[in-house]
């Protein structure tokens, strides 16, 4: 499709598709003609989208304020103190690793949930609807978005009720103000539940495609485990190749003209990041995991006012996280006679499941 199609019209779906690397780009960055802003307002009125008051669905002036309020209390100095946090957790899960493991079930799944819930000051007990209503959310099905909506209200309730002392994320955005603004409860509700569905799908599914990569390049897994200091490039990379999300939407809000299609006003776009990771003008051999790629200027976290605000946060954990992990089991790779099964969705890309050998001898 780059090659021959660009900017294709699906009428059946009734979208724009985009698909070369710099016009991806215009899409997600140029707020003007692209706009992420559709259904604002209706989060109280209707609980299915509470995600449309949320800083996702916010173009600027709106987005700069609900941006500035949100990184005073999600600071990269904060996001960096969770680092011996993370580092834990990784080690109690990896204690629990058994002969059958299952990688998104038992690590990559409740990893990002409990460093998520412990930000969010949301109880242990809580934690295992976490990753159900995240799964409901991400295939398009609206009662895990209502049974969130109604969770996160009553939390958020109860922290005002609280006098918002407490040092949990959703206290510090109750206190937080820019100009004299304070976030509405609809907008502080729809940042909790993009976090969750965010900060958690998507870090699942970076750990995992790594370890699917890694599996298929056991040199480039055994350097690593001899030159840890490749992590994070290594990181950066499985973000290119198998990035955690293939897809955003935006609406026109005029004609515009990219690669010499004009997609008309108010017509829903999808900039196909996936493939913008892949194109041959911008990346050289961009179907080759190269751990070493440099400069690697992929959009797996987006571009321009809405970069991804969690992408230090996801960055911090995967490298601690795959770095434990084959500290301590340095010829993990996944099982060639699974079946695996692919999360049912257009934007995020991963396995429901994959099961790994811990061993050379679990393999032979």
């Amino acid at each position: 499709m780059r090659a021959s199609s660009p900017v294709a019209y699906d009428s059946r779906h009734g979208v724009h598709n985009v698909f070369l690397y710099e016009d991806v780009k215009t899409v997600l960055s140029d707020f003007a003609r692209f706009s992420s802003q559709r259904g604002r307002g209706q989060g109280s009125q209707n609980p299915d989208n509470a995600l449309a008051d949320s800083i996702i669905s916010t173009d600027p002036p709106r987005h700069r304020q609900l941006r500035a309020l949100v990184e005073r209390a999600f600071t990269p100095r904060q996001v960096e103190a969770l680092a011996p946090r993370i580092s834990e957790l990784t080690h109690e899960l990896l204690d629990g690793f058994s002969r059958d493991v299952d990688f998104v079930r038992d690590f990559a799944e409740p990893l990002p949930v409990i460093v998520i819930a412990e930000i969010l000051g949301i109880p242990v007990r809580d934690r295992r609807d976490f990753k159900r209503w995240s799964d409901a959310v991400v295939s398009g099905r609206h009662d895990g978005m209502r049974e969130m909506a109604t969770y996160f209200s009553k939390l958020i309730a109860r922290r005002r009720d609280e006098g918002q002392d407490g040092e949990d994320l959703v206290s510090a955005l109750l206190r937080a103000e820019v100009d004299g603004a304070h976030l509405t409860s609809n907008e502080l509700l729809g940042f909790c539940i993009l976090l969750l569905v965010a900060g958690n799908e998507t870090t699942t599914n970076l750990l995992t495609n790594a370890v699917q990569v890694l599996s298929d390049h056991p040199g480039v897994r055994d350097e690593l485990v001899s030159n840890p200091d490749l992590w994070p490039s290594t990181v950066e990379e499985v973000l290119r190749l198998r990035s955690p999300v293939q897809s955003m939407f935006r609406v026109s809000t005029e004609s515009v003209e990219l690669s010499g299609v004009t997609i008309p006003a108010n017509a829903w776009v999808i900039a196909w990041i996936g493939s913008a990771n892949h194109d041959e003008r911008v990346f050289e051999m961009p179907d080759v995991f190269e751990p070493r790629r440099s400069p690697n200027r992929h959009l797996a976290f987006g571009h321009g006012v809405h970069f991804c605000l969690g992408a230090p946060l996801a960055r911090l954990e995967a490298t601690i996280a795959l770095r434990a992990v084959y500290e301590r089991f340095p010829h993990l790779r996944a099982r060639e006679d699974a079946e695996l099964k692919y999360i049912d969705s257009t934007i995020v890309h991963g396995v429901k499941e994959l099961p790994v050998h811990l061993s050379v001898e679990a393999a032979s």
